[in-house]
């Protein structure tokens, strides 16, 4: 079985978790000695969460530490291996074919071949992160098929053999929690819940993200942020979304408009559901009361 080399410069979750916040991403000591263990185990990282907590920036994050390129895997509903793994080029090879005439060709060769990201990251696994994003939206098959994937980290190719990684590759993946997982999945990954940032930390974040925000601003976006998450909003809005009404609420104070309605007018940025901007109708003054430069 192939293993991982060990990963300079880290040497305990202190070390990512200072590693990560020079990258840009403000990670707790639960998520930090989460990745640890999956870096220096050669497990996979499997990131759980409500949408918009931070799960895909932390995979980026991760691999940009590493100083490697992220191969990144949009998981969809009916998903399947050949869109993951590889296709052969088809009318590359037949026109192949036509011009070949009597001469001998191999129409298996690669340049032929169309990788996709989990035989880039079998090819490359030294220098990429492979991110299998939203792992939930696929069906119960792509997910056994991920199963000897993540086991044995090899394909087979028919018309070429099998294909082997010289080393673990860094392998995260990320879930919503739409539908549960398979529990033969869980047992070969280090898994890790992110939860929404206490108001300190998530204050922190829209400070690191957006340099034009004060840092009473932030405070008072995130305050007003918390009190949305507690409303029964079919749509919520995530860490990003905070980062971003804090700046376009600032956009536009700097252009004249007062604290409250510039938050009023940018919200936007921060619900995106008709049904939830209904909702709060009304009501919206209350939520973010408190607001000021």
């Amino acid at each position: 079985m192939p293993v991982r080399k060990t990963i300079v410069g880290i040497d305990s979750p202190e070390a990512l978790e200072r590693a990560l916040g020079s990258a840009q991403y403000i990670a707790d000591e639960g998520l930090a000695t989460a990745a640890y263990l999956a870096l220096a185990l050669g497990k996979p990282l499997l990131l759980e969460g409500a949408p918009g907590v931070g799960k895909t920036e932390a995979a980026k994050a991760i691999s940009a530490v590493l100083g490697r390129a992220l191969i990144r895997l949009q998981c969809f509903e009916g998903i399947d291996s050949a869109a993951a793994l590889y296709e052969w080029n088809y009318p590359r090879q037949m026109l192949a074919i036509r011009q070949a005439g009597e001469r001998s060709i191999n129409i298996y060769d690669d340049e032929f071949l169309i990788a996709r990201p989990m035989l880039e990251a079998l090819r490359h696994p030294e220098t990429s992160t492979l991110l299998i994003d939203e792992i939930d939206r696929s069906d119960h098959e792509f997910e056994a098929f991920l199963l000897e994937f993540l086991s044995d980290f090899q394909i087979s190719i028919p018309e070429r053999g099998t294909v082997r990684a010289l080393e673990r590759p860094v392998v995260v993946l990320t879930s919503n929690r739409t539908r549960e997982l398979h529990e033969a999945l869980r047992r070969r990954c280090v898994y890790h819940w992110i939860g929404y940032p206490d108001a300190a930390r998530e204050a922190q974040i829209v400070m690191m993200r957006a340099s034009s925000v004060a840092q009473a601003t932030a405070e008072a976006v995130v305050g007003a942020v918390g009190r949305l998450r507690q409303e029964p909003l079919s749509k919520p809005p995530g860490v990003a979304e905070t980062v971003e009404w804090a700046e376009a609420a600032t956009l536009l104070h700097q252009g004249g408009a007062t604290w409250p309605a510039a938050f009023r007018r940018a919200i936007g940025v921060a619900l995106k559901d008709q049904d939830d901007l209904m909702f709060l109708q009304g009501r919206l003054d209350q939520v973010i009361t408190g607001i000021a430069a």
